[in-house]
């Protein structure tokens, strides 16, 4: 039996150690443990048929050969996406670091303090460049921003426009097809009407709520949008402008000339075009906004000793707490990208900035002025970094596109013949000589020799930014790579991620993120690649994305998957548009009503709502399961409106319902269809599957159950896969063909986040089949092992009918408050002393805790978080019993800094020994919070959400 098996990596456990873990639990072997566990009448009844599992070297080999099918052109199609140089030192340490690609969304704040910080950078960095009062943490791309954008303006009417009906908004027609596409997928449900014409024609009146325009637009040409800025204000329309950020280096920024909105992609600071994605969109408004504006936001506030501490503000505008009720089904954003954006802002500071903008403009209009020379019109008057040509009548577009294929070189050629180039901080001297070539062949004009370039402004002065910006301290301090070297591991050393210890967070699946798998990332074949090139360009991503689809699709039981979704959320939504599309196209539009379970995620009501659903909430039982009786009322009730019932599998509880084939059918019986949400896919597959339950539509979530890391809150990948009967109802996009040809555009870029899909071709590629099962039974077998080592103490709250849980599991915790006062999150505070990121805090059951530990923890990981949650336990009984203070007490102190327990005064009753080395292993295994408990209430009062801001001064100073 050979041992270099890619699965034995993987797994946590070694096969010597099953029979004990086995005999915790109580049966005899690993089958009894899944026949007990999974529904017999759902199980598949063959072995998935995938390839069997690659040897890590095996896949190399592979990865690589399709790699070097991939054709790296130098690519001036500019439209949203540019060339960039990230810097070494953040592509070393940043996105090639475990530390930050495997660390989750930071809402335990106290132990999340670096990514807090790399966040609060690039959201004072985004503040700055706009010249807006607050920007978010980033949202998943431009065109999807736009959309938040449209819903948000929309949301924000005043009572007499929502009294009167106000549903319109004017589009430029000039921004990027794919984000008027998206616009055009997220109006409709909404009941908004988009007028998409030239901006000179915009009648801002009374009709109107909104505008969108773009700033350079998507010919390149900047204009001046004052004159429209102000006549909509005059009628409290509302205005947003999708800008290039690299460009307000040197353009007025929209926040000088009275936006309302600006966003956009933050791609050109130093992330790769990674053949459309994942990049972090920026999202920035005036502070009247603050309470309604979309995704996450990065505040400033105090620790319990005063100290500075960062956290996420605002938490009540998340959307699983609001549920249908929220501004947005944002779930997942952009962290990692967002913190290279940032870094890269941090890197070249303001100075930096300005003169790759000033490059990127300079070549633009030398080489505008070449190319007119040789007998064509250049087209934009004042212009950024994107020229337009208009060729003589004896030269062809053709002749353009043959020379420029010939020199490995893509441009854009617009409908009516037009070529336009876009340049980007790549482009050099060598690149300038190749592209006149082109232009000066075609028109049989000699080749002139180009030796250097005239710096000329292309701009009128009044479009030149005069302001200052970023002159924050941390934009000036990291210059060196030293400097910045020991500035990004200052931030890394505040965090704990998988590199540190198991995160248990439930519904989250924090699972082993190999580093075969990441290789390909920082490969130029995978990541320097634009989305718009020819497809015979990118052979090897192609072949790549078709075997993943089959993949999915024969692991999902569906019969086909677009990977356009670029989060779970997004798959949620683009599921539920399909369901929609399908009921429109058999004359069911009236079929709206969508059923959600009580347990359901938070994101599943909101994506109805923006699905233009009516949700209807169905009810559980006492033992956490959906209540039979109540879905088939609510099914014969609404028969005639159903849409949909969206249904999470396992449950969100962690069971294996038993009903759920007879749910199903409930639901097609009413003439509606089934979505399976699939956060919890990593107890199906090998076992069950949505199409063995009889799902007709389900989003996987790659960044869970298919190795994709979480990046500290994103990127994510959310694919949906589909019945038959959905296939021709699945995506499309406006600039490519991506092989579907049924709703508008979902997301940006027409195959999503596909850089970062080699990492679930790898992780499926190497498990084979035999492999993803075997990870699915020790996902299932860990957590039924800390089950029965928690319950005593705990209480394992629900159960499915052999009392065994799936690959999750929630531990009561309210049982402890009224004896101790001690609540649910003084142990996820507690836990961090012990080194552990808390498990999921009080959902889906308010005062539980929920424990997902993956297949890859090892036994010896499983038993040291055991081992610290019953010792936790014990501190709790200490204060039950009288022993400790009720009040001053380790878990209500917790956690406690290296400055508390190295400090000079010590006034609590227990000593600094239990506070910070309750266990012996922690003498040699000590993870030091940076931070005390962090005071959320306060720093939403008081919100700042960017460095060096004077508030910040004010919150810090000596009464």
């Amino acid at each position: 039996m050979f041992k270099d098996k890619f699965v034995n990596r993987h797994i946590g456990p070694r096969e010597a150690e099953l029979s004990d873990m086995l005999d915790a639990i109580g049966v005899s072997s690993m089958e009894e443990l899944i026949n007990q566990t999974v529904p017999d009448s759902i199980r598949l009844k063959n072995p998935l048929n995938l390839s069997d599992g690659l040897t890590e070297r095996q896949y190399f080999r592979k990865i690589l050969d399709l790699a070097s099918r991939n054709k790296v052109f130098n690519t001036y199609i500019g439209m949203g996406y540019y060339d960039t140089v990230m810097p070494a030192v953040i592509l070393r340490n940043v996105l090639e670091n475990p530390v930050w690609y495997t660390s989750y969304t930071p809402y335990q704040a106290e132990i999340s303090q670096g990514r807090l910080e790399a966040l609060l950078n690039y959201q004072t960095m985004v503040c700055e460049l706009t010249s807006m009062e607050i920007a978010n943490a980033s949202l998943l791309d431009e065109a999807t921003a736009a959309a938040e954008a449209m819903s948000m303006m929309y949301a924000s009417r005043s009572r007499n426009m929502v009294k009167s009906g106000v549903n319109k908004i004017l589009i430029d027609d000039k921004l990027w097809p794919q984000t008027l596409d998206v616009l055009i997928t997220r109006s409709v449900p909404q009941g908004i009407e988009l007028v998409i014409q030239p901006q000179s024609s915009f009648v801002p009146d009374e009709t109107v709520f909104g505008i969108i325009v773009q700033y350079p637009d998507s010919d390149g040409v900047v204009r001046d949008y004052r004159e429209l800025v102000n006549r909509a204000h005059e009628k409290d329309i509302k205005v947003a402008v999708a800008a290039d950020l690299l460009s307000l280096a040197i353009l007025v920024p929209p926040g000088e000339w009275g936006a309302d909105i600006v966003f956009g992609s933050s791609q050109r600071f130093g992330i790769p075009m990674g053949y459309g994605g994942p990049h972090a969109a920026f999202f920035a408004a005036r502070d009247e906004f603050k309470r309604i504006m979309p995704g996450r936001i990065i505040g400033i506030t105090k620790d319990a000793n005063g100290n500075r501490a960062l956290r996420m503000a605002l938490q009540t505008r998340e959307q699983h707490i609001k549920r249908e009720k929220a501004t947005s089904n944002i779930c997942t954003a952009q962290a990692l990208l967002a913190n290279m954006a940032g870094f890269y802002g941090v890197y070249h500071g303001p100075e930096g900035i300005r003169d790759i903008a000033e490059r990127v403009h300079f070549i633009a209009g030398f080489l505008a002025g070449a190319i007119t020379r040789l007998g064509y019109q250049q087209l934009n008057r004042n212009f950024f970094d994107t020229i337009r040509i208009a060729l003589p009548r004896h030269v062809k577009r053709e002749d353009i596109e043959w020379l420029s294929l010939d020199l490995e070189m893509n441009f854009r050629y617009f409908e009516n013949g037009d070529v336009g180039i876009s340049v980007d901080e790549t482009t050099n001297l060598e690149d300038i000589n190749w592209i006149v070539e082109v232009f000066a062949r075609a028109a049989n004009r000699p080749v002139p020799a180009i030796q250097d370039i005239d710096y000329t402004w292309s701009l009128e002065p009044g479009f030149r930014r005069s302001s200052a910006y970023m002159q924050q301290e941390v934009f000036k301090k990291y210059r060196s790579e030293t400097e910045m070297l020991r500035y990004i591991k200052s931030l890394e050393n505040k965090d704990i991620s998988l590199t540190h210890s198991m995160i248990s967070l439930g519904s989250c699946t924090m699972k082993l993120n190999a580093a075969t798998e990441m290789l390909p990332l920082s490969w130029i074949e995978f990541n320097g690649i634009h989305p718009f090139v020819p497809k015979n360009q990118a052979l090897g991503y192609h072949q790549m994305m078709e075997e993943l689809r089959r993949d999915l699709a024969e692991i999902t039981g569906m019969a086909d998957v677009s990977l356009m979704p670029n989060s779970g959320a997004a798959g949620e939504y683009a599921g539920l548009m399909v369901i929609r599309e399908f009921h429109l196209s058999r004359g069911e539009g009236h079929r709206k009503v969508a059923l959600i379970p009580a347990s359901a995620h938070g994101t599943n009501p909101a994506s109805a709502v923006m699905a233009g659903m009516d949700v209807v909430v169905v009810n559980c039982d006492d033992r956490g399961n959906i209540d039979l009786t109540d879905l088939r009322a609510k099914a014969e009730q609404y028969r005639d409106l159903l849409a949909a019932f969206m249904v999470t599998y396992p449950s969100t509880h962690g069971v294996f319902e038993a009903a759920i084939a007879e749910m199903c059918s409930i639901i097609h019986q009413s003439g509606g269809q089934v979505y399976m949400d699939g956060a919890n896919m990593n107890a199906q597959v090998g076992l069950t599957s949505p199409g063995a339950i009889g799902a007709d539509v389900c989003h996987l979530n790659l960044h869970k159950t298919f190795a994709i890391p979480h990046g500290g809150g994103g990127p994510g990948v959310g694919p949906i896969a589909v019945a038959a009967h959905l296939v021709d109802f699945l995506p499309s996009h406006p600039v490519m063909n991506n092989g579907h040809i049924g709703i508008n555009a979902i997301s940006s870029a027409p195959w999503g986040s596909a850089s970062v899909l080699p990492i679930t071709y790898g992780y499926i590629k190497m498990m084979g089949a035999d492999g993803l099962k075997k990870a699915t039974e020790y996902a299932i077998l860990n957590a039924n092992y800390i089950a029965c080592k928690l319950k005593n103490n705990y209480g394992v709250l629900y159960t499915g009918e052999n009392g065994r849980v799936a690959h999750e599991l929630i531990l009561e915790c309210r049982h402890l408050k009224s004896g101790s006062g001690i609540t649910e999150t003084d142990i996820a505070k507690r836990l961090m002393d012990y080194g552990f990121h808390a498990p999921t805090l009080s959902f889906p059951v308010h005062g539980t805790l929920m424990v997902e530990p993956t297949e890859s923890e090892s036994l010896q990981e499983l038993d040291r978080f055991i081992e610290a949650m019953n010792q936790i336990f014990e501190e709790i009984k200490e204060i039950e019993s009288g022993t400790a203070d009720r009040e001053d007490n380790v878990l209500r102190n917790a956690p406690h800094t290296a400055l508390v327990i190295g400090g000079d005064a010590w006034t609590h009753p227990y000593s600094r020994e239990k506070a910070a080395w309750p266990l012996e292993w922690l003498r040699n295994h000590k993870f030091w919070v940076p931070v005390g408990r962090v005071d959320n209430a306060l720093g939403d009062r008081n919100l700042i959400c960017t460095c060096g801001s004077p508030k910040e001064y004010d919150m810090f100073r000596e009464d």
